[in-house]
């Protein structure tokens, strides 16, 4: 028995919605131009938005957590409603592990330092600065399992001939989120400074813009839904 074709449209719709509001919701380090914050956004990590103490913790570690409340379902939803193909199958799981990261990271906020783009805690440059600071473990784990998710879905959209907007829009927004990636890593390991806050915000709001594009791509019509196929 399959389901019937309107409540399908309303499923998809429904998981639509939760990644674009996802999507929104993990853009409010924005807030930091809006709110009186005493914060350089050059040269300091977002995770001191939300880090104990801070003024307006319950604000970020709130939007943080409703991302994961929208992700954690709407990938369990994603692997129920469409095909059960090897690569969206990749990267619904690891959206799923994205979001579960995520309410991980708001709650598991930084307590006894504050890392800076030099500084780890642990010390300068620590080895391993997850083993020092769980918050730093929660925060890698959520960059991987979106970094998965992005190149699955993609590799899916292509291969499979899905989600149109995920190979035009989708494609420019996960290569710009790479390059800002690249550019922390390697900057980290150089001396001086090179704007790393800047490139945080940029690999962050990447992440937000593709969740969304990716809420708009799920509602192609011709998608094909797994009550469609065995």
């Amino acid at each position: 028995m399959t389901d019937s074709p309107k409540r399908v449209r309303v499923a998809v719709a429904l998981l639509a919605g939760a990644l674009a509001l996802a999507g929104l919701c993990y853009s409010s380090w924005i807030l930091e131009f809006v709110l009186p914050i005493d914060i350089d956004p050059v040269n300091t990590f977002l995770s001191e938005l939300d880090a104990v103490g801070k003024p307006y913790r319950a604000v970020f570690a709130t939007a943080d957590k409703i991302v994961g409340v929208l992700l954690v379902p709407a990938a369990i939803a994603g692997l129920l409603l469409f095909a059960r193909l090897r690569w969206s199958t990749i990267g619904w799981v690891a959206l799923l592990c994205f979001g579960a990261a995520t309410i991980a990271d708001a709650m598991l906020p930084l307590h006894d330092c504050v890392p800076t783009p030099k500084t780890t805690c642990g010390g300068p440059r620590a080895l391993f600065p997850q083993l020092h600071e769980p918050h730093a473990l929660s925060s890698s784990l959520a960059v991987c399992s979106i970094a998965v998710a992005g190149i699955a879905f993609s590799v899916a959209a292509f291969r499979y001939r899905r989600w149109a907007l995920l190979r035009t829009v989708g494609t420019a927004i996960l290569v710009l989120g790479t390059a800002a990636t690249v550019w922390m890593m390697v900057a980290d390991d150089l001396s001086g400074h090179y704007a790393l806050g800047i490139a945080q915000r940029i690999q962050v709001g990447a992440i937000s813009l593709w969740l969304i594009v990716f809420g708009i791509a799920v509602t192609d019509r011709s998608e094909r839904v797994s009550s469609a196929r065995p």
